[in-house]
């Protein structure tokens, strides 16, 4: 993979902070030309460094204040129980993140919903009818002290 030069991870870090920022903005704050800039956004999409562009929501305004972090432990740890837990965690859509942990858990889920009640359900109704979990240890956000997308670079 090509390395990023000093350009490219300035270019990145502008574009982590607001991908709304247009390619003419992008090189006025670098001191250089639209063209060159252009190339090297697309270059930096087809090799995979920017894999996407999206909006971040505000989840009190879209009523999804209640993060839930959950760690599970299964109980058999065989290839095709993991990739099982693994495809059906990718439908349950109140789950935002989730991780596949070495140590004393299994996997961790970042799960936001609206209240705690909608949480009771989505464990009674979804979460729980996963084949091989063993224990669920749920713990609930108090307050978001520092949340970012952004990766330093």
């Amino acid at each position: 993979m090509e390395q990023l030069d000093r350009i490219d991870a300035k270019i990145l870090r502008i574009l982590q902070k607001d991908a709304k920022k247009t390619t003419k903005e992008i090189a006025k704050a670098l001191n250089l030309t639209v063209s060159p800039v252009y190339e090297r956004i697309r270059r930096l999409e087809s090799l995979g460094y920017i894999k996407n562009y999206v909006a971040i929501l505000d989840k009190k305004l879209i009523n999804r204040s209640v993060t839930t972090i959950c760690q599970v432990s299964m109980r058999y740890h065989n290839e095709a129980f993991i990739e099982k837990f693994e495809q059906e965690v990718q439908n349950l859509e109140e789950v935002q993140e989730c991780y596949h942990m070495a140590g004393q858990v299994d996997f961790l889920l970042k799960i936001n919903v609206a209240s705690l009640d909608a949480y009771h359900d989505f464990v009674k109704y979804k979460l729980s009818k996963i084949d091989n979990i063993g224990v669920l240890n749920s713990t609930f956000v108090l307050k978001e002290i520092k949340h970012t997308s952004e990766y330093y670079i």
